[in-house]
């Protein structure tokens, strides 16, 4: 059974077409990028997977549960999501162990007493992000890329199949977003590690444990599939609307725009 399965989903708004009968599946074992330029519909799509955007029409399969037959609200809390919605409303003296605990229950500022079986996990979670020295660190003192881990940590509380990373470099300068990379690299390649769907419009956040692409435009799916037949020169130049050429080297990716951007039908 796949973690998910998405057949002809469709979201429009009175006269707009926001998401355009998107089929595409996750099998476990597999690592996603959704691929695509601002305002291709990336967003869109997260916030339907997640509920927060009703779907119009198709069909919606999340963890075996069909969306309309199952209490989204209860599923939505076994898939971990990282993003900046969830980033800008930790409070700033909430120390790191605590941020980590509060995804058990996916709160938003951690209360109650901390059990000790939750305070052993999120020690181990906490070494696992490679950030065991933070513990007692308030989120006000801690740099982007040690927030990005922490959300990642805080996610896998709750020990979810699913994790969710909706551009999760933004904001990082390139020493500490190549860092965060390699790490996602090495969580990724972990044994029992939970099936990942990086968000992004940049190729070279593209590691190599990702096998597999969704590519958005305009709100369609214009290719998913494995990574090494869909991330191509040609997809990329339809993607973003510019003529573009796809270089990879060691498993890694970058591109070069061959002339002035403009429009292509």
């Amino acid at each position: 059974m796949p973690i998910l399965a998405v057949s002809d989903l469709t979201v429009y708004r009175e006269d707009t077409v926001i998401l355009d009968k998107i089929s595409w599946q996750v099998a476990r074992g597999e690592h996603w990028v959704i691929l695509g330029a601002n305002g291709s519909g990336k967003t869109s799509l997260l916030s339907a997977l997640t509920g927060y955007l009703t779907p119009s029409a198709g069909r919606m399969q999340l963890l075996g549960k069909t969306y309309g037959a199952a209490d989204w609200r209860e599923l939505r809390q076994r898939v971990g999501l990282v993003s900046s919605a969830v980033r800008q409303r930790i409070p700033d003296a909430e120390p790191a162990l605590e941020t980590i605990v509060s995804g058990k229950l996916a709160m938003i500022a951690f209360w109650g007493k901390m059990t000790a079986p939750d305070r052993r996990r999120g020690l181990r979670l906490l070494r696992q992000m490679e950030c065991h020295d933070l513990a007692e660190r308030p989120w006000l003192f801690l740099s982007q890329g040690e927030r990005q881990r922490l959300l990642i940590g805080r996610a896998l509380m709750a020990r979810p199949p699913l994790l969710i990373l909706d551009e999760p470099c933004a904001g990082l300068d390139p020493a500490a977003r190549e860092h965060f990379l390699q790490f996602l690299q090495r969580l990724a390649s972990r044994k029992n590690a939970p099936t990942l769907v990086l968000v992004t419009h940049h190729v070279e956040e593209i590691m190599p444990v990702f096998s597999h692409l969704l590519i958005l435009q305009r709100g369609r799916a214009i290719a998913c599939g494995p990574r090494k037949t869909v991330l191509t020169s040609a997809m990329l130049t339809r993607a973003f609307q510019a003529p573009i050429r796809l270089q990879s080297r060691g498993g890694r990716y970058t591109l070069q725009i061959l002339q002035k951007t403009r429009k292509l039908m």
